[in-house]
């Protein structure tokens, strides 16, 4: 072991715990939204009582996401300083404005909300609960901002020995940033409309508040049938940016090792990076990958072969990550259309109310994949044909990477432990009465 691999290793640790409790900060903060409002609209004390009920899970998540998320950035100091030094001038420019113009607004904000319901008339304190869900997921877009120039660089130059910028425009608005914001507040909302849905079904299950979690059932059904449906659409538009601009990940997470024309799509495969091939490959169609990455069945996709062994990412992984993604995304829009149609009798579909139950770890998964396939699948770059990995790492021991790596597996081990357990005691023990 050295200290690229520790480094690594702890970034992808602390990185993966981290958005464990993102995604639902993002979306829950919408859905209470939407349930506070409409209390507002109708008087119906149940919308209180699910704004109050899932508030609290919020709350608890969002500690948790803010205590993971700091330590998170403190690394870029301490374990990756040659990429701060390097890209300084334009990723901590981003992180900065995230931070400022996002965070503390957000946090603010949620001081509000939690006590101000005897100090705020009612369209006042919903207003705030709309504004923690903007701030929440503004926060969201400068970080993925941040990421999307890792991915794909532009609006900067070199000089002397640094990336600077000199276009702050390309970078916050460029195709990838806005694909890859659209693509990851999605898969939150999925996630959040999930976690609401199932919670909502193991009571309904038990008959426990039927009125109240059938309610919060259909509010987070629509919100999960309107963003799985969407992911479908938008993960083929940001597909097709990425051949176009990363195409050796594209390579690597279809298998693909073979310039060609008319390149096929397999149904299953296993790769042999060893050996340069697929071990296994099962039901190829015919021009599928070329229509899919390039709208046209004709279309030349460059092969694994075609770029250098030490420029390729980790081919396993990334094909592993990417295909159970999109299995994954599949299977939330066809289950959220089943739920639209059994809507309306949820009591009497018992079958359906234990597979959603039974779902709400697949978009945490669905998720964790869709972050490996993007860390993973840049590689060996750290920034995209700019800086490679092995040369961001700080020059530092292997015993401080070490030490450091035990101590974030205990505290996070710690910190999750008692998270989900006050998550899931809240879960199971169900809305206060009012």
């Amino acid at each position: 072991m050295n200290v690229l691999f520790l480094s690594r290793l702890q970034f992808a640790v602390a990185t993966l715990f981290h958005f464990l409790f993102v995604p639902l900060t993002l979306g829950l903060s919408i859905l209470i939204a939407i349930m506070e409002s409409l209390y507002v609209k109708t008087g119906d004390e149940t919308y209180l009582r699910m704004t109050r009920f899932w508030g609290k899970i919020f709350l608890i998540n969002f500690i948790i996401g803010i205590v993971t998320g700091i330590t998170l950035e403190f690394q870029f100091g301490t374990n990756w300083s040659q990429y701060s030094s390097f890209v300084g001038d334009i990723f901590g420019s981003l992180l900065a404005i995230e931070a400022t113009a996002a965070f503390f607004l957000e946090s603010t904000l949620i001081g509000v909300w939690v006590f101000g319901w005897k100090r705020l008339s009612k369209k006042a304190h919903a207003t705030v609960i709309w504004l923690i869900a903007f701030a929440s997921n503004l926060s969201a877009l400068w970080i993925l901002i941040a990421n999307s120039w890792m991915q794909h660089p532009v609006g900067y130059t070199i000089r002397n020995g640094r990336a600077e910028l000199v276009d702050f425009g390309a970078v916050v608005f460029q195709k990838w940033a806005i694909l890859e914001f659209l693509h990851t507040i999605s898969g939150a909302y999925i996630l959040s409309g999930f976690f609401v849905m199932g919670i909502s079904a193991y009571h309904l299950l038990k008959k426990q508040e039927t009125e109240f979690f059938k309610k919060s059932f259909g509010i987070a059904l629509k919100f999960a049938l309107i963003f799985s449906l969407f992911m479908v659409f938008e993960g083929h538009l940001h597909g097709s940016d990425l051949a176009e601009k990363q195409p050796t990940k594209l390579a690597a997470m279809e298998s693909h090792w073979e310039t060609r024309t008319h390149a096929p799509k397999y149904l299953f495969a296993i790769p042999d990076e060893e050996n340069e091939r697929n071990a296994i490959e099962i039901l190829p169609i015919p021009g599928l990958l070329s229509l899919l990455a390039k709208h046209s069945p004709s279309a030349e996709i460059k092969g694994l072969k075609d770029f250098p062994p030490e420029d390729r990412p980790p081919v396993f992984i990334s094909y592993v990550s990417f295909n159970l993604m999109v299995a994954l995304g599949f299977y939330f829009a066809f289950i959220t259309i089943v739920g639209w149609f059994k809507r309306k009798k949820l009591l009497e579909s018992p079958k359906y109310l234990r597979i959603i139950l039974y779902s709400i770890p697949l978009p945490y998964l669905a998720c964790e994949l869709g972050w490996t396939l993007a860390e993973v699948g840049r590689q060996p770059w750290i920034v995209y044909g700019l800086i490679k990995t092995k040369d961001a790492v700080s020059p530092i021991a292997v015993s401080q990477v070490a030490i450091s790596l035990i101590a974030f597996i205990l505290v996070y081990g710690i910190i999750g432990a008692v998270g989900f357990y006050l998550i899931g005691k809240i879960a199971k023990t169900g809305p206060e009465k009012i």
